[in-house]
């Protein structure tokens, strides 16, 4: 999707783990490996865009994942509590346009994915030593992100 502003868009990115590794793919635009994630657009709450980038993204859904986030279950006319990120950041793009990032942690139930062939190159489940891989060529946040998805994941399944 193109940028809905001209300085500042609003996005996710979902830091999705199995068993030790997490889901990344290769962007071909961009040429780098990246989460599953994408903008949130204009008719979307942050949950709706999270959950549709990743269905597109690699087939997972809803069901398929265990937000490793709050939620709250409260009912409460005219409002929806919507998930909280587990972390927040503003990120360059180019040429002065800026993303503010949500960034979730989900567990999946299993590892069945799919390539969005017209968007990425590859998709790949990949544990915490690979991220060292030059090949991956991962920005520091990025490793950080999945590190530390990875290591929720190891806690939530442990207790």
């Amino acid at each position: 999707m193109p940028h809905i502003n001209e300085l500042i868009d609003f996005t996710n990115a979902s830091f999705i783990v199995f068993e030790g590794k997490v889901l990344l793919i290769k962007h071909k635009k961009l040429g780098k490996w990246l989460p599953i994630g994408g903008h949130i657009e204009l008719h979307e709450d942050p949950d709706e865009s999270l959950w549709r980038e990743i269905e597109e993204e690699c087939g997972l859904g809803e069901v398929d994942l265990i937000p490793l986030c709050e939620k709250l279950d409260i009912k409460s006319e005219g409002t929806k509590f919507l998930l909280t990120p587990n972390r927040l950041d503003i990120h360059d793009v180019k040429n002065g346009h800026r993303h503010v990032g949500m960034i979730y942690y989900l567990l999946a139930a299993h590892d069945r994915v799919k390539l969005e062939e017209y968007a990425h190159d590859e998709i790949r489940w990949v544990n915490e030593s690979e991220l060292e891989d030059a090949e991956l060529n991962l920005s520091p946040a990025i490793k950080f992100y999945c590190i530390e998805a990875i290591k929720l994941a190891k806690a939530r399944i442990n207790n």
